[in-house]
Order: structure tokens, then sequence, then C-alpha cells
């Protein structure tokens, strides 16, 4: 309860100083243009599931990171619908991959290399493969 609190005092602190740098009707368009950003985002939310879909099928994130990532593109994009600078800050900040990576991985610093199974065992079919080109002659010899 106090965190919120705590951000609740922040955002009306950002808030106000920004808009009274940038005026009245900039902070109007900004408030709109944020808001139709984190629709247009929601919208799109299935092609961000999709790219999350082949990190798991490629074992570069695990399910644990691939929840996280979802909700914090779906958290993020809530935020910009909201209105306030801090919260359209948070809110682009969570759609970049960088950040969110680092949020879900703030405790576990193990990174690895994405093994495509695709790359491996085409790998080691290309051992035993043996290119030859058969060239067919249709003149029959006595």
């Amino acid at each position: 309860m106090t965190y919120f609190l705590v951000y609740l005092f922040l955002e009306v602190i950002v808030s106000v100083n920004i808009s009274s740098a940038i005026g009245g009707l900039a902070t109007f368009l900004e408030i709109v243009l944020s808001a139709f950003l984190g629709v247009a985002i929601l919208a799109n939310f299935k092609a961000t599931l999709r790219e999350n879909l082949m990190a798991v099928s490629y074992s570069c994130i695990d399910l644990k990171q691939f929840q996280s990532l979802n909700l914090f593109t779906i958290i993020g994009a809530i935020l910009l619908i909201i209105p306030g600078f801090l919260t359209d800050i948070v809110g682009i900040l969570l759609q970049f991959s960088v950040f969110t990576t680092i949020l879900v991985n703030r405790y576990n610093m193990s990174f690895g290399k994405c093994n495509t199974r695709y790359e491996k065992n085409n790998i080691e079919k290309d051992i035993d493969v043996i290119d030859v080109e058969i060239i067919s002659d249709n003149i029959r010899t006595k």
C-alpha cells in the first residue's frame, strides 16, 4: 500500500512538472497519443506473443520468463492508456525487451545461448551427406 502511495505521489510531481514545462495543449496531445499507442499495442499483442513462443521453442527463454515477458507487455500497454507522464514512461520502458529481460532476470543471471534444435540437427545430418549429381544419358550403347 505504501508503494502505491509513493508511486502516486511521484506521478503527481512528475506530471505537474512536465505539463507546466510543455504546456496544456502538448500535455493533452501526449495523453491522447499515449492512449492510442497503448490500445494499438494491446491490439497487436498477437505478434509479441508469437515472438515469445518462438523464443520458448528455441529454448532462448523458459516458461517463467515467457509468462513474465507477456505480462510486462500487457501491463506496459495498460500503463500507456492510463493518463500520466510517469505511467507513460514506465509503460514505454516495459515494451522494450531489454528492460523486461532485466526485470525478469534480476536475480537469475544465467543467460544461455539460444539452442536452436533445427540448426543442431542440420549440422549433425550434414556431416554424413555426400553431394552428387546424376546425369542421365538417353543414348543406348550397343
